[in-house]
């Protein structure tokens, strides 16, 4: 019997269904060594959905073999202030382990692509560890690499400063 198709759609977070999964991916993410290395908190998982749904720009992609979960890209619309157009940024973007390796990542980046363009996005933007050279390959492999700045190559790097825990 042939494995089920990646099926790949925008996430209906009024549906409980595409809410509940994604929740499970972000969880196993964020449980993951790449993530945080642990469970998101109760108080995440209550107020997440609801957070997103309220917050401009938001996209979130789903992928699912049949009727089960394997991945997710939640992405927001962000500025190019070079460009004057807007830009899509790749927030998280999360196969579940044992589905990793099969095409997930890429699909998702894809559909990601596709709705970026339809938008008349001018660049995907991401972030990625250091220290994760499976994603790192993916996006070089995908195009994804340095910028540039007056004719040459920028390699730009993403830090951040937390405010609270």
């Amino acid at each position: 019997m042939n494995e089920p198709t990646v099926e790949i759609h925008s996430a209906d977070l009024a549906s409980g269904r595409d809410a509940a999964d994604l929740i499970a991916v972000l969880d196993s993410y964020a449980a993951d060594p790449m993530g945080a290395g642990k469970p998101l908190p109760a108080a995440t998982k209550a107020e997440l959905v609801s957070a997103l749904r309220s917050f401009p720009g938001a996209s979130v992609l789903l992928a699912r073999m049949g009727t089960e979960p394997v991945g997710v890209a939640v992405c927001f619309t962000g500025f190019s202030t070079f460009r004057a157009r807007a830009l899509t940024n790749v927030h998280d973007l999360a196969v579940l382990p044992g589905w990793r390796g099969r095409g997930i990542g890429r699909r998702l980046l894809a559909a990601v692509e596709d709705l970026a363009r339809a938008r008349g996005h001018c660049k995907i933007t991401l972030e990625v560890r250091e220290d994760n050279p499976a994603a790192m390959a993916l996006y070089r492999r995908l195009g994804f690499g340095a910028g540039i700045s007056a004719g040459d190559l920028v390699q730009h790097v993403f830090l951040e400063k937390r405010l609270e825990d």
